[in-house]
């Protein structure tokens, strides 16, 4: 479990972590969102005691980081792919680190094998590539066997495979009991993987609540219903107020009203509903939410 409480981190002028408070709970992926500049990675190297919080505080599983006895077998994170030094192979980075945190040298080809790197080991890591490089920060997250695991943008330059590869991953871990904590600017990705979501804006705490939850809330939600009666239920839903538009295939897109409305006035005129689905998206939910918060923004 991470804990966060009060967290802030100021540096100079510039307050790029204000007062965040929220939990990673044990036995889901908990995503965290927020746009470039919100304070994402600043928060997790906090978390990771590789920077001092101005105020407040953050503990994994009861403790700050400094006070772990065993830190990579406790907590594993992706922070820096790319940060090994390019000359030495990935088993002879893994087995250092190992080294250090007593972890028998066995694990080092386990893990390299799970994230599907063994038959490169011995190969030098400045040859990789960014997607090799992901795979083997992830191989040094897991080296541990952590309760707790951090992995930012952990798909990066990752292909299809290696990006559904990641997703089943991280829901295998939280499956297990561990409290997976992810970062990642890929919304749809995010959708399928995250369980819980964490998301910011300028440092400050925007949501906390689960996906479904989350994209709720949209104001530009929509339904897309399939009915026995199409045309009869229309008339009834727009004289409750939504909006109603009759698709060519007979379904029809209904916005203004949620899916206990919709389903209980079917209910009522003996409609039979075939189908009521959500419309609208994470990504939706999360331009709107976050709308306010983006530091920079293009012109289209």
């Amino acid at each position: 479990m991470i804990e966060a409480r009060g967290l802030s981190k100021r540096f100079g002028d510039v307050l790029a972590v204000d007062d965040l408070t929220f939990d990673v709970q044990p036995g889901r992926v908990t995503g965290f969102l927020g746009p470039n500049g919100s304070g994402k990675s600043t928060t997790m190297a906090m978390i990771m005691g590789l920077d001092h919080a101005t105020s407040g505080s953050v503990k994994i599983l009861g403790k700050q980081y400094h006070e772990l006895r065993w830190p990579l077998r406790e907590v594993g994170a992706l922070l820096e792919a790319r940060a090994i030094h390019p000359g030495r192979s990935a088993r002879s980075h893994l087995w250092s680190l190992a080294q250090y945190n007593s972890i028998p040298k066995t694990r080092v080809d386990e893990v390299l094998d799970r994230v599907g790197l063994i038959d490169v080991a011995n190969k030098r890591v400045g040859k990789f590539s960014l997607g090799m490089g992901q795979r083997l920060g992830i191989a040094a997250a897991l080296l541990g066997d952590p309760a707790v695991v951090l992995l930012d943008e952990p798909v990066n330059g990752l292909d299809p495979e290696g990006i559904r590869w990641t997703r089943t991953l991280c829901k295998s871990l939280a499956a297990e009991g561990r409290t997976v904590f992810l970062s990642s600017h890929l919304m749809a990705e995010m959708a399928l993987t995250a369980d819980q979501l964490v998301v910011i804006g300028k440092g400050r705490l925007i949501a906390e609540m689960p996906v479904a939850e989350f994209v709720a809330h949209s104001t530009g939600n929509s339904y897309r219903v399939r009915v026995s009666s199409p045309e009869a239920l229309m008339t009834v839903l727009e004289g409750a107020n939504g909006e109603v538009v009759l698709s060519a295939d007979g379904s029809l897109l209904v916005s203004g009203l949620d899916a206990k409305t919709i389903g209980d006035l079917a209910l009522s005129l003996g409609v039979a509903v075939y189908e009521l689905t959500a419309q609208a998206s994470l990504e939706d939910a999360f331009m709107e939410m976050t709308g306010s918060s983006v530091e920079y923004r293009g012109v289209s």
